[in-house]
């Protein structure tokens, strides 16, 4: 543990890993405040999915579009005008009762205004600490993820429990505005400034790495979308307003695993079949959860499955950085956000069909089966994940090697 102490120690790293936690904190929320909020409006969840799809499919588009747009017009203005139309489109969803397709047009714009936190923290991280540092910074902001995933929608189920969703729905728009002014002005974020790539748009794609990691991003995190949302539904009964007590336990529990297991064994050094063995451990304790709802033994389980989250997560950022170039690594990390947001929002919308069709077993059921597709493309990939053992993680250099000819 004494590696997190280190870290600590470098100036801006404690900041910058607090701000830019509380900024991507309302995407923890949003998936079941949405879901929530859409069926006690039109009282369908599959309405609710039409409107996370529409979500998904803005995030789909502005990902790595305002990742890119960082290196061209610097990270404070691209973040700070995406949080405030972010914010404002919320509170509208929030506040005014409209048609169900004038929801997924505004959604569509929520997802399109998405603020590019993740790729700007992670290309940060390189510049806050030495390289041989620089997975132990990944493993924690790993773990401190897990926070927004895991924990988040438990802050979701309880506010709008309580107050409603549309306080919900308020509450997450607060924590967006307020994390996200703390980090655009942390001192880090003025100091790096990001070239822009030498690339065309997408060619970050051409790095296999890049779309691995993409993939298993979307699948993995739209597995836990979908078991949270079974959660909720096999504790509160389909009412928005019943019991938040049970879901909330299990939820923190399993967040309570994440963090554990990504501080424990997040850091150490990844091999290519790292992330298989990680999946592995997350698919083990899904499945275990169709065994009984019973509130003692899921709770078990998925703290247990738990353990492989956060590590994988950084697995994934350990690949992108040892593999993509500095002027791209914004780029390439706004395709792997783009994946795990479009991953919440996918994840939530089949949960919510299946939670109509067959309760809360059937988006546990989701999940699983989105944890199994994940498992198998981490398997068919080993031969492009790099062996990490004694190497540092940091981007390789802008420049290739040039061969001069010998005399």
């Amino acid at each position: 543990m004494g590696i997190y102490r280190e870290l600590a120690g470098h100036p801006g790293v404690v900041r910058v890993l607090i701000s830019q936690l509380t900024a991507r904190f309302p995407f923890g929320m949003l998936s079941i405040i949405l879901l929530l909020h859409m069926q006690l409006s039109y009282g369908d969840y599959t309405s609710a999915g039409i409107v996370l799809a529409t979500q998904s499919i803005g995030q789909a588009i502005s990902g790595p579009l305002s990742s890119r747009l960082m290196g061209r017009w610097g990270m404070r203005p691209v973040l700070a005008t995406t949080s405030l139309l972010c914010a404002g489109l919320l509170v509208a969803i929030a506040t005014v009762h409209l048609p169900l397709l004038v929801v997924a047009g505004i959604a569509l714009c929520v997802g399109l205004c998405t603020p590019p936190v993740t790729p700007a923290v992670r290309t940060l991280y390189p510049k806050l600490v030495p390289s041989n540092q620089l997975s132990a910074l990944f493993s924690l902001d790993a773990a401190a993820q897990e926070i927004i995933w895991v924990l988040g929608p438990v802050v979701a189920v309880f506010v709008s429990s309580q107050f409603g969703t549309t306080a919900g729905l308020c509450v997450a728009a607060g924590f967006m505005l307020f994390g996200g002014a703390w980090f655009i002005l942390s001192p880090a974020v003025g100091q790096v400034v990001l070239p822009p790539s030498r690339r065309g748009f997408g060619a970050v794609l051409r790095y296999p790495t890049v779309v691995i990691s993409t993939i298993i991003g979307f699948f993995f995190v739209a597995s836990f979308a979908a078991i949270e949302a079974g959660i909720v539904a096999a504790f509160s009964g389909g009412d928005a307003h019943g019991s938040s007590m049970e879901s909330g336990v299990v939820l923190a529990l399993f967040a309570g695993g994440s963090l554990v297991g990504g501080l424990l064994f997040g850091h150490r050094e990844m091999r290519p079949w790292s992330i298989l063995l990680r999946i592995g451990i997350v698919l083990a304790g899904t499945l275990a959860c169709l065994v009984s709802l019973n509130i003692w033994w899921l709770s078990i389980v998925l703290f247990i499955g738990g353990l492989g989250t956060a590590p994988t997560f950084a697995a994934i950022s350990n690949v992108v950085s040892s593999t993509v170039k500095f002027s791209e690594t914004a780029e390439a990390y706004g395709w792997v956000g783009t994946g795990q947001l479009v991953g919440v929002a996918t994840g939530s919308a089949l949960a919510g069909i299946a939670i109509d069709i067959a309760d809360a077993q059937g988006a546990i059921f989701v999940s699983g089966m989105l944890l199994v597709v994940c498992a198998l493309c981490a398997a068919v990939s080993l031969r492009w994940i790099p062996d990490l053992k004694g190497r540092s993680v940091e981007p390789p250099p802008e420049t290739g090697t040039l061969a001069l000819p010998l005399n």
